[in-house]
C-alpha cells in the first residue's frame, strides 16, 4: 500500500501543509477545531509521519532518554511504561539506557549516549535523579531533564510523593493491628526513597509513642535478594518482630520468601508489606499490602513535564502525585 503523505493529510483536511505540521507537533495558537480535522484526516489515512523527515525540519530528535540504574525490574518496567505512554501521544520515540551510577566513568557515558543518540531531554529515575556530577554536566550543556523522586528537588522538573507520609502511614496500618515489634528493611541508603521511607518508619513508631529497637533495622538494597538477607536476619532474633515494612515490594517479598524457607506462617506467625505497588504485589502468595505507589502515571507524568519544557509550551513544574494503602492479606492483627 501507499504510504500516506503530510499533503494527503492537508488535503484530507482541507488545510496546509504548515497547519498540519503544526498541529503534529503539537504547537500552540491552532484552533480545537482545525486540530480535531486535522487528527480526523491522520487517523483516516493511517497517516505515521518519518521522524527522519520530521527532524531535518525542526532540528529535533523526537526522541527521548529514559536512564535507569535500578534493581527493581517491577517499577522500572512500570515507569517505562508511562514514559513510553506520553512519548507515543506525542509520537516520540524511547531509548531505554541501563547504567552504573557509582561507575568512575558514568558521567562521560551519559555525555557520549547525547552526544551519539541526541535525545531531545532525558528522564532521570533514582538513585541517578541526584548525582550531583551528571545534573552538572546536563545544565551545563543546556540538556533538557525530568526527574522522578528527586532527593533535592531544587530547581528540578518532573514528578514526587509524599513518601515519608505514606511510610508513616504503613506504620500506623501496622500498629492498628495491634503490633508493637515492627521492624523495617530499609532501601538503598543513595536513594532518596530509601530515607524518606526510613524517616516515615520513625515517625511512625514515634506517633505510636514505641521506641527503635536497632536491631529491627536492617539494610536492604532495593531487591529481592537484599529482602530474603535481611528477613532472615530479623526472624533469627530470639525476640523476632511480629510485623515487617520493607521499603519496595521487591524486598517484601524476599521477606515472605524467607518466612516460607523458616517455616513462619505470613501472616499468621508475621505480617510482611511492602511500598510501590509493583505488578509483584499482586502476584506472590499471600497477596502484598503495600503503599501504592502510581509509578506508571508518574513516569508518564514527568515525560509531560519534559517536554512541555522541550517545546516550551508552558511553564513545566515538579509535579505531585496522591498514594493510596492497598490493604492485602499480608498483614492481620498480631496473635
Amino acid at each position: 500500500m501507499k504510504r500516506a503523505t503530510i499533503n494527503d493529510v492537508a488535503r484530507v483536511a482541507g488545510t496546509s501543509k504548515k497547519t498540519v505540521s503544526r498541529v503534529l507537533n503539537n504547537e500552540p495558537n491552532v484552533r480545537e477545531s482545525m486540530r480535531q480535522r486535522v487528527m480526523s484526516a491522520v487517523a483516516a489515512l493511517n497517516y505515521r509521519p518519518l521522524t527522519s523527515a520530521r527532524s531535518l525540519a525542526t532540528n529535533r530528535s523526537f526522541m527521548i532518554g529514559l536512564l535507569y540504574d535500578n534493581l527493581s525490574p517491577s517499577y522500572i518496567m512500570e515507569v517505562q511504561a508511562g514514559v513510553l505512554e506520553a512519548c507515543e501521544a506525542q509520537h516520540y520515540s524511547m531509548m531505554v539506557q541501563p547504567l552504573v551510577s557509582m561507575a568512575p566513568d558514568f558521567v562521560e557515558r551519559v555525555e557520549d549516549i547525547l552526544s551519539r543518540h541526541r535525545p531531545d531531554g532525558l528522564i532521570l529515575t533514582p538513585p541517578i535523579t541526584d548525582h550531583p556530577q551528571l545534573l552538572d554536566s546536563l545544565r551545563k550543556n543546556d540538556v533538557p531533564f525530568a526527574s522522578i523522586a528527586p532527593m533535592h528537588a531544587k530547581g528540578c522538573i518532573g514528578v514526587s510523593l509524599r513518601e515519608r507520609e505514606a511510610a508513616a502511614t504503613m506504620v500506623a496500618h501496622l500498629v492498628s493491628l495491634g503490633h508493637r515489634r515492627i521492624a523495617h528493611i530499609l532501601g538503598d541508603p543513595k536513594h532518596g526513597a530509601g530515607i524518606w521511607r526510613l524517616a516515615g518508619y520513625r515517625d511512625g513508631l514515634k506517633r505510636a509513642g514505641l521506641k527503635e529497637n536497632p536491631a529491627y533495622m536492617v539494610q536492604g538494597r532495593f531487591s529481592f535478594e537484599s529482602g530474603v538477607a535481611a528477613a532472615r536476619q530479623l526472624l533469627a532474633l530470639r525476640q523476632r518482630p511480629t510485623a515487617i515494612f520493607a521499603a519496595d515490594d521487591d524486598m517484601a517479598t524476599g521477606a515472605i520468601w524467607a518466612a516460607s524457607e523458616a517455616g513462619i506462617a505470613v501472616p499468621g506467625e508475621i505480617s510482611i508489606c511492602g511500598f510501590d505497588d509493583t505488578t509483584i504485589a499482586k502476584q506472590v502468595w499471600p497477596p502484598l499490602t503495600t503503599i501504592h505507589q502510581p509509578v506508571r502515571e508518574m513516569g508518564r507524568r514527568a515525560t509531560e513535564e519534559l517536554l512541555r519544557r522541550v517545546h516550551g509550551k508552558g511553564e513545566a513544574t515538579m509535579v505531585e502525585v496522591n498514594y493510596e494503602m492497598r490493604i492485602r492479606a499480608s498483614t492481620a492483627p498480631t496473635s
